[in-house]
């Protein structure tokens, strides 16, 4: 199931049909559409993207609860009897979809609602928390903590608000059920500033160069508070968290960084199953710690031989790759 905003649904759906839907069926790959909500500048005046269309953005990834209802999706997954959901945003690149060890983790606690999380670089990286405040789960934006307690340790000198939400979630369907059916409604909405394009008074199209206003969206994880059972679970961050939101060039969660994150991934996975590598200087790299060292790399194991490094020992055990490396399966084009 993937959900797209108006702009970006059909060419999604193109660009699955181009390559044949990567080796699924293609009725088993459904998409459909988030709503969108009208932008508004700082005075609270609706923004005019053209001079008889109001501006509009996307509803947030919160919007994809009354996205599952009113595009039959909670009862296609019901009618094909799933039980279990992993939702999870695109801009990641070291996702491990429907990851078995956390959907069973999280189905073992008979949990209704779990999360994926890491821990924080260092008490300024810009990223929400999970967190349980009043007795409930939910995730405080970093825009909402202060210094201080971005700041705070617990005895073992860990920062007490340790766990980097990473919207990388495990929902039951009977949750999300509850969820769409009754309490959708009482999700918050949150304002946003944007550089929103906007008509001028002679019918001229400017696109600000600054934030002129606010688009207000619903986030995926304010459910949260619903939970009667949540469940969360630490994950390595150099394997499963490397998000894409910057241009290139920018040296942090960028193009860049989001490939060498694969490539040393992939490379972790070939030397833990025997194999070995050589740079152009001809050293040899057989450790982790050699490989992480190195600045940039080519490596990609194909999806259809491994999903998170195993079955690789009879394939590369006791050889050396020279880099760039792609190993492919014979499925592969």
């Amino acid at each position: 199931y993937i959900m797209t905003s108006e702009h970006t649904k059909e060419k999604t759906r193109d660009y699955f049909q181009k390559h044949d839907y990567f080796g699924l069926i293609d009725k088993n790959v459904l998409f459909f559409e988030q709503s969108t909500l009208p932008c508004f500048d700082f005075d609270g005046n609706i923004i005019l993207a053209g001079p008889d269309k109001i501006a509009r953005a996307p509803d947030g990834n919160g919007g994809l609860y009354n996205a599952l209802i009113k595009c039959g999706i909670l009862e296609d997954m019901r009618n094909r009897g799933i039980a279990h959901i992993h939702v999870y945003c695109v801009d990641n690149i070291l996702i491990k979809m429907a990851d078995p060890v956390f959907l069973g983790y999280c189905a073992s606690k008979n949990a209704d609602c779990g999360a994926k999380v890491v821990k924080k670089v260092d008490a300024s990286e810009p990223v929400g928390v999970v967190c349980l405040c009043d007795g409930l789960y939910q995730v405080t934006e970093y825009s909402e903590y202060s210094k201080e307690t971005a700041e705070k340790r617990n005895q073992r000198g860990e920062l007490m608000f340790n766990a980097a939400n990473i919207c990388n979630h495990y929902f039951s369907v009977d949750f999300l059920t509850q969820v769409v059916s009754a309490r959708e409604h009482e999700l918050p909405h949150h304002m946003a500033k944007k550089k929103i394009p906007y008509v001028n008074e002679s019918g001229q199209t400017i696109k600000p160069e600054k934030p002129n206003g606010i688009k207000m969206e619903k986030f995926v994880f304010d459910v949260f508070l619903f939970s009667k059972n949540f469940a969360v679970m630490e994950v390595k961050r150099e394997d499963e968290f490397s998000p894409l939101k910057n241009k290139c060039g920018s040296g942090r969660d960028c193009p860049e960084t989001a490939k060498a994150a694969l490539s040393k991934l992939h490379g972790r996975y070939i030397l833990e199953a025997g194999g070995k590598f050589t740079t152009k200087e001809g050293k040899e790299i057989c450790d982790v710690s050699s490989l992480n060292d190195m600045a940039d790399i080519d490596c990609e194991v194909s999806p259809h031989l491994s999903f998170a490094g195993e079955n690789l020992n009879d394939l590369v055990r006791g050889k050396v790759y020279d880099f760039p490396v792609y190993l492919k399966a014979e499925c592969d084009k």
